[in-house]
């Protein structure tokens, strides 16, 4: 089986799959690998470095979805790479299908076979997801802390306070994988943390690393009771392979001070906050209910080199079972079409 890479087209995406250190295992197992010429340029990676891994170049994406079998890319598919999949293209991507119902008709109608890096893992683990998780999370505390700059149109709050004033607040729906690394560095700049989950388990996992952070279990009222003192409003609520949970209204949303900010991590998955919509780098805000929002659909790709090891170290065991023609019971749980049909819940 032929494994490609393409360069990814998605509006500010810059991370590569597959670094040459481990496309140089997957090349050592047998494996013959081509890549699309500067796939990896914006990420820190040179052609010259996947040359020496034993990587084939190609000039661009159509002699490379024409030669390869499996596809291995970062994002979903856009819209010009939909014209060029087919039904016997293998592809192994972050799908976030619950979120696109557009999207997934439309590899429907290819008929071709498709993992998500998201739905990979049981027992409740996201092996593929979550170094991007973790850096999604921290990622979100940093761009709150610009966002609330009054020069950015903010309430002026630094958010880890100095010797004679007490940090910002912040307040982290979810204690999986993001919102445990949004707390933990928002508790780390000096903010005061508050964070809200359905499970207690999570919940205590949280305080056993961040013993300074407060944690309730989420239910009624608690929204009402914390949004108007918060600087930092964190989304991070996840459901494996489905549609986020919106979790707060429009009109909990106006509880917020004005200048504050919210961050919606979960906007892979169509946002956990009514009140958001998409968002890119070079437009990373808007504003509604007086509060900054800030909702970008690719949040890792602000740091490619670092997400790109983190996930290329992640991805290839994985890949080389696809090559080998193995499944496991980790990646079967990463199949979410087959042969043009839906085979997880949305």
């Amino acid at each position: 089986m032929i494994l490609g890479i393409p360069k990814e087209t998605k509006t500010a995406e810059r991370r590569v799959a597959l670094i040459p250190q481990d496309c140089a295992r997957l090349v050592a197992a047998g494996a013959k690998v081509l890549m699309e010429e500067g796939a990896g340029r914006s990420a820190g990676f040179k052609d010259a470095l996947y040359l020496q891994s034993g990587v084939s170049l190609v000039p661009g994406p159509e002699p490379l979805f024409a030669q390869a079998e499996l596809i291995v890319k970062v994002k979903e598919p856009q819209a010009q790479e939909l014209e060029r999949l087919e039904k016997r293209h293998l592809l192994f991507c972050y799908l976030h299908l619950g979120g696109n119902p557009n999207l997934t008709q439309a590899l429907l109608d290819k008929g071709l076979t498709a993992y998500g890096f998201e739905t990979v893992g049981q027992a409740g683990q996201t092996p593929l997801l979550a170094p991007m998780s973790a850096i999604a999370g921290r990622l979100a505390v940093q761009l709150g802390a610009r966002f609330l700059m009054a020069a950015q149109g903010g309430r002026g709050t630094l958010l880890g306070g100095t010797l004679d004033h007490p940090g910002g607040e912040v307040l982290v729906l979810g204690a999986g994988i993001a919102g445990t690394e949004a707390a933990a560095l928002a508790w780390g700049m000096g903010a005061r943390v508050q964070v809200l989950d359905l499970r207690p388990e999570a919940l205590d996992r949280l305080v056993a690393r961040l013993p300074g952070v407060a944690v309730e279990v989420a239910g009624p009222g608690l929204l009402e009771r914390f949004l108007p003192q918060t600087d930092l409003l964190v989304g991070a609520v996840y459901l494996k392979g489905r549609k986020a949970p919106r979790v707060v209204s429009t009109q909990q949303m106006g509880l917020m001070p004005k200048g504050a900010v919210a961050v919606d991590i979960s906007i892979d998955q169509g946002g956990c906050f009514e009140t958001s919509r998409p968002c890119t780098h070079e437009s990373p805000t808007y504003l509604e209910q007086g509060v900054i929002h800030s909702a970008i659909t690719n949040l890792p790709a602000a740091v490619p080199h670092t997400a790109s090891v983190a996930l290329s170290k992640a991805i290839t065991p994985f890949v080389l079972q696809l090559l080998q023609g193995k499944r496991d019971l980790e990646l079967q749980a990463g199949l979410n079409l087959e042969a043009g049909q839906l085979r997880i819940e949305l």
